[in-house]
This record gives C-alpha cells, sequence and structure tokens, in this order.
C-alpha cells in the first residue's frame, strides 16, 4: 500500500520524515580510484571513516578534498553497481508525473528520483542500487511496472529534485502542475470540460512566467513550446548554446491554455489560429530586471500552434573588441567602417551573430558627426544615437520603402535589417552610389557565395562591383569551458587533419609542425558547464575585400572559385582557416568548427 501524506505519498511502514539508515558504501567500491593513482590507500580509509563520523557522501568528500573529477567517481560506481553512471546536467529533467503520488521530502533523504517512464519501464536515478530497502519502496511506488536503475550521486540527485520543485526561481513548477491536475479533477467532478481552465487561470499565468524565467536563468536564447494532437504532452524545449534539449513537458489538456496566455502577454489575436502571427513581450523577472522576447506562432498538425520565443538581447551593443576578430580581420574592419560610401555585408545563417556584429561596428563609428538611419525586422538592439526604424511589411513599410525614405532624410550611413530580394540590393548600391554608407546583413554561407547570390538576384554587376566595399561570414562555435578546458598533445593523425583544412600550403609558411611540444585543447567537463566541456560560445569570420582585380571578376561574372582563389591570394583568411586559428588559441575544438564551417 501507498499511504497519504501532507507532502504527497510515501511507501507505507516509513514515517514522513523518517529515513532508513544508509549503508556505508564498502571501501572495494573506490578501490580503482587508488589503483588510477587519485589518492593513496590511507587517504581513502580516513574519508571512509570521516564519512561515518560526519554522515557526509563519499563521492563529495572526495571531490571537494582530493579534486577526484566527477566522471573517474562515475567509473568507478558504474562497474561496482554494473549499471550506468548518470551524471545530471541542465538537460537532465524529470517528468513532473512522476513525482505527483510521491513525497518529495522522502526521496530526497533517501536519495533516489524517478526520472522518465516509456511504456511499462521507469528509469530512476540512485545513489546505491544494491540497497533492498530502497528497491523495495521503489517497487512499491511504481508496481507493476519495470525499474531500470542508474546509479548517481547525492549531489546530482537533490539538484534535479530541486529543480523539479522550481525552488531556485519563483513558484515550484511541480506545484503550478499538480494544481493544473487539481483543477481538471475538479471540474470532471462537476461535469465541466476542460475548455473550462483558461489562459487567465493563476496557474497557467504563473507556469508561463516560470518557463521565461527558467529560461533566462539558464543562458536559453530560444524557447519552443511545441503542442502535439493524440492528448500527447507539450514539450516545452530551450536552446542553450545553440542546442535543444526538452525543459518539461506539460499536459495535453492545457496545450490552448498555456499558447494563448503567450500569446495575451504578446498582443497577438488569441482567436487567430489559422495564420502565424509575431510580436513582442516586454517581461519583468522578479529581480526587477526586464527583458524582451520576440513571439513567433506557427499553425502546426492537429490544429494547434507552436510558439517560439526569442530572448533579445537587453544589454546594449557589443565593442568591436568583444567581437573576437583577428587583428588583420580588426583593422579591415575598422578601415572600411571609416569609408564615406559603398556597402559592406554581414553574412550567415540564423543566428550566427550578424545584427550583433553590425550593432558592434556602428558602435564604432556613432558619433555626432554622423547620421545613421536604421531598417530593422525587428529592432533587437537598440543604441542612443541611432535612429531606428521598424519595418512593418503588412502596411507596405517594407525594407525597400524604407530606404527611399533614408535616402530623403540626409543619412551618412544606413543600415538594413536583411537584404531579402533585388529592390532592396537596387536601393542599396543606389544608396551607396550617391555617397552614402550602407550595412547589411544576408543569408548566404560564405563570402564568395554572396556575390553570386547578388548576381543571382539581377543586380547589375557593374553598379554592384563599384558599390561593394566587402563582405563578412561569420559563424558561432562552442567554446571550451574555461573552468575545466586542458591541454593535450594530439595524435598525428588529428595534426593532419588541421592541416588538411587548413591547406598544407598556407600551413607550411605559419603553423608549428607536429612534436611533442605542440598541443590542442579540450574541455574535461565540470559542474560550471554541466559536464559538457563547453560554456558559451565564440564566433569565427572570413572578411573579403573587394579590391580591383575582385571587380574585375565581378563584372565578368565569374564562377565562384575564381572569386575564391583571387580573395584567397590576397589574403583572405577562410572560415575554417579562421575556426583553426582559434583552435589553436583553446577557444575551441575542431569538431565544433568542422559542425558549422565545412559543408
Amino acid at each position: 500500500m501507498i499511504r497519504a501524506s501532507s507532502v504527497g505519498l510515501v511507501p507505507s511502514g516509513l514515517p514522513l520524515g523518517k529515513t532508513r539508515p544508509s549503508r556505508i558504501h564498502p571501501a572495494g567500491l573506490y578501490e580503482p580510484l587508488v589503483h588510477q593513482g587519485f589518492l593513496r590507500q590511507e587517504e581513502l580509509a580516513l574519508v571512509l571513516s570521516e564519512a561515518v563520523r560526519r554522515r557526509l557522501d563519499v563521492a563529495t568528500l572526495l571531490m571537494d578534498r582530493y579534486r577526484i573529477p566527477k566522471p573517474a567517481i562515475g567509473a568507478a560506481l558504474a562497474k561496482f553497481y554494473e549499471c550506468q553512471f548518470l551524471a545530471s546536467d541542465e538537460q537532465t529533467c524529470v517528468e513532473p508525473e512522476l513525482l505527483r503520488n510521491l513525497s518529495v521530502d522522502y526521496l530526497r533523504m533517501n536519495h533516489w528520483v524517478p526520472l522518465k517512464r516509456q511504456g511499462q519501464v521507469v528509469e530512476v536515478l540512485i545513489d546505491d542500487p544494491h540497497n533492498p530497502d530502497k528497491r523495495f519502496d521503489v517497487r512499491r511506488a511504481f508496481p507493476g511496472q519495470t525499474v531500470v536503475y542508474h546509479v548517481g550521486l547525492r549531489a546530482d540527485i537533490e539538484r534535479l529534485l530541486s529543480d523539479a520543485c522550481g525552488r531556485e526561481v519563483g513558484d515550484p513548477i511541480t506545484d503550478i502542475l499538480g494544481e493544473l491536475v487539481s483543477e481538471a479533477q475538479i471540474e470532471e467532478q462537476q461535469n465541466a470540460t476542460i475548455a473550462a481552465i483558461t489562459e487567465n487561470d493563476s496557474a497557467i499565468v504563473r507556469l508561463a512566467n516560470q518557463i521565461i524565467a527558467e529560461a533566462y536563468r539558464r543562458g536559453a536564447s530560444d524557447i519552443h513550446i511545441e503542442p502535439y494532437a493524440d492528448r500527447k504532452e507539450t514539450a516545452v524545449r530551450f536552446r542553450v548554446d545553440g542546442t535543444c534539449f526538452t525543459y518539461m513537458k506539460i499536459p495535453a489538456a492545457y496545450r490552448r491554455a498555456i499558447v494563448s496566455r503567450v500569446k495575451i502577454m504578446a498582443s497577438l489575436d488569441i482567436a487567430e489560429r489559422r495564420k502565424p502571427q509575431d510580436g513582442k513581450i516586454r517581461f519583468k523577472l522578479t529581480t526587477g530586471q526586464e527583458i524582451e522576447l520576440r513571439v513567433a506562432t506557427l499553425p502546426t498538425a492537429g490544429f494547434n500552434e507552436d510558439v517560439v520565443l526569442r530572448l533579445l538581447s537587453a544589454n546594449g551593443p557589443r565593442r568591436l573588441d568583444e567581437c573576437e576578430f583577428s587583428a588583420e580581420t580588426r583593422r579591415i574592419v575598422e578601415q572600411l567602417a571609416q569609408k564615406p560610401h559603398g556597402i559592406v555585408l554581414c553574412a550567415g545563417p540564423t543566428g550566427s551573430g550578424k545584427t550583433t556584429t553590425l550593432h558592434a561596428i556602428l558602435a564604432s563609428i556613432n558619433t555626432d558627426e554622423r547620421k545613421i538611419w536604421t531598417a530593422e525586422d525587428p529592432i533587437e538592439i537598440t543604441q542612443d544615437g541611432l535612429r531606428q526604424v521598424q519595418v512593418h511589411p503588412k502596411i507596405g513599410l517594407t525594407f525597400a520603402a524604407t530606404m527611399r525614405a533614408f535616402l530623403r532624410a540626409d543619412p551618412d550611413v544606413i543600415m538594413i535589417g536583411e537584404m531579402r530580394d533585388k529592390e532592396t540590393a537596387d536601393i542599396a548600391i543606389e544608396a551607396s552610389l550617391t555617397g552614402h554608407l550602407v550595412f547589411s546583413t544576408i543569408h548566404t554561407n560564405s563570402a564568395v557565395e554572396t556575390v553570386v547570390r547578388l548576381l543571382d538576384m539581377g543586380c547589375d554587376p557593374f553598379n554592384f562591383s563599384d558599390a561593394m566595399l566587402g563582405v563578412l561570414a561569420m559563424r558561432l562555435c562552442k567554446r571550451l569551458c574555461s573552468h575545466c578546458r586542458e591541454s593535450y598533445h594530439p595524435t598525428r593523425s588529428e595534426y593532419e587533419e588541421l592541416v588538411q583544412a587548413f591547406g598544407e600550403n598556407e600551413w607550411a609558411f605559419r603553423r608549428p609542425t607536429y612534436d611533442g611540444a605542440f598541443t590542442l585543447f579540450r574541455g574535461r567537463g565540470c559542474e560550471a558547464c554541466h559536464h559538457t566541456g563547453y560554456r558559451g560560445r565564440v564566433p569565427i569570420h572570413e572578411l573579403m575585400v573587394v579590391s580591383d582585380g575582385m571587380k574585375a571578376l565581378i563584372q565578368s561574372r565569374a564562377r565562384t572559385g575564381e572569386l575564391l582563389a583571387l580573395a584567397k591570394s590576397e589574403g583572405m583568411q577562410t572560415l575554417v582557416q579562421d575556426g583553426i586559428e582559434k583552435v589553436l588559441q583553446g577557444l575551441t575544438t575542431y569538431k565544433q568548427v568542422r559542425a558549422v564551417a565545412i559543408k
């Protein structure tokens, strides 16, 4: 039987607030750490005795006192218990439904937590999979289910339980979801429909606020709310450092309520579910800080709506020295920014830092002597001194129409949020040829391909070649965690891979040879980076300057290969080469460079 308590359900026979005595891990569990040279046998004996005397966790003492890495301890646990070691990170979440009938206080004291359920299989993270009392409690909590055990550290189990309760910020997520479930049960008893739970219910309001606050705390760039048909749970996913992971799932009955709540916050039409909509949210955190989110809704299968919220930068423009250009690239960028007229383009896929970089360049020339107009959709970064216009295509205020208006407004510098079509490109060329400096972004893969794309749009090659000053292509790679980064001597094959990617001729002039002193860097994994080895992102760049020789090739509509060969002969460093430079500096790894810069 399971007996109810004031805060959940506790396995019967065990009073709330009491826990069975924990067994002390046998010395043999940690013997591999001695054999691997992490500590001596007498040091292990001291730790074990201190753990008994002070009732502390052995693994925590080993990590704190002897700096033994978590993976080494995890390997010892996995070998001893003959099951998988699970080191929780930000992407590890507990399914709230599994905690609904369990006391979190009981789980915390007994050091186990259910992670997820797939069919009849329940995965459980526990500090001692051999403990018969705990295994008995698990079986009683999930009768008739197949239990798969993972061994984990007590600190990780504690963090998972705290995250599941949402105790770090705001209201506990599990409490909010519990209120939703309770409301549903009440409605069923009163023979009312699920539709009676609306987007204005306090639990829905607090759930939406909590999702946004948690995304900001974790450093997410985007929030994805993904409802499904057929009574499947709604997924909420975060994108952190360019990678998505599932943060939580919401009961299917509330998919429309949570979507409607976000649409109300963004001042969108909640009755319109057939067409995409977009808007903005200004959200105030409990700390008093205000953040801004861009909201986009899209109709999806099953008469549902997906919502994507992008957290916009609230810190104003960056400085040029924060863009991490190489010394030569920065020198040329500063020269181009001082030109009286011409076009400078920033190329790359969505989310590669183009707008952030352009605003950093504008900030470097934003003085009283210059009149700077920008046309953006949306305005993500604001800075004093710029006159910024929000493009509104629904009323005819397109990029092209805004550009025409700028030419009558006495500009020195114009920034276009995106060069999407021939009309906008033609007006930008016209503006540059009439004495204005024009900056814009464009979605292309490389600097050379940008030239070919504009010619394919139908731009006049003679006017275009005269107007173009340069193209800056960029990507964002995952950055090695500064807390756990370590150097190592790579294999010969790793070295040869770098040489081939960089180019043998270019490498021979400037790069080191393979010897015992040649080192690269990697992330070991730690608490700060959630054991991924990466934290944050680092940009890589490719800057092509349009010289007289390049203008001649553009006018003759030369092939991409000819343009690239000339640009490299004139000193252009490709995205891959700049990425390898940053690999040698210890900022990232070649695996990350290859993932974003090699086709």
